[in-house]
């Protein structure tokens, strides 16, 4: 399954709206886009839809922040950008957290290959022309795209 989007940052919550329905019941969300792309203004978008109150920012040298939503449930936001060996993922236990039925948002999880989970929503963000940006959803099931 895979959908595609064009929008520009005012229409970011609408599209946040839409990939939130898109993911479903899946709970690990990969974040895929260069440097500036936008991917942790999207996880800011998709918590506001999903009801986290929390100030959302990106956990690049924490590697993990945790948020809770207004149902109580916990949403992980990772950001490996910085990490210089996949092992110091180990260290800080990500198998549990990707692994413990939450919600996982990962920004630069191409750096951890060999730990990540093989079903996951990959969400590839790119930058175009006048700031616009494209999004790709993809779901991936046992290593391999659905779609």
């Amino acid at each position: 399954m895979e959908k595609i989007y064009s929008y520009k940052l005012d229409e970011i919550q609408d599209i946040a709206k839409k990939i939130v329905g898109f993911c479903r019941e899946e709970k690990i969300w990969i974040f895929k886009g260069d440097l500036g792309a936008g991917k942790t203004t999207m996880i800011k978008s998709i918590a506001k839809v999903v009801g986290i109150e929390d100030r959302v920012s990106s956990p690049t040298f924490s590697l993990v922040n945790e948020y809770w939503n207004d149902k109580g449930n916990v949403f992980y936001h990772f950001d490996f950008y910085r990490l210089e060996d996949p092992a110091e993922a180990m260290e800080i236990g990500v198998e549990e957290y990707f692994y413990s039925g939450n919600h996982c948002f990962i920004e630069w999880a191409e750096k951890i290959p060999g730990y990540l989970p093989l079903d996951f929503i990959l969400i590839e963000i790119e930058v175009q022309e006048n700031d616009n940006r494209k999004i790709t959803l993809k779901q991936i099931i046992n290593g391999k795209s659905n779609g």
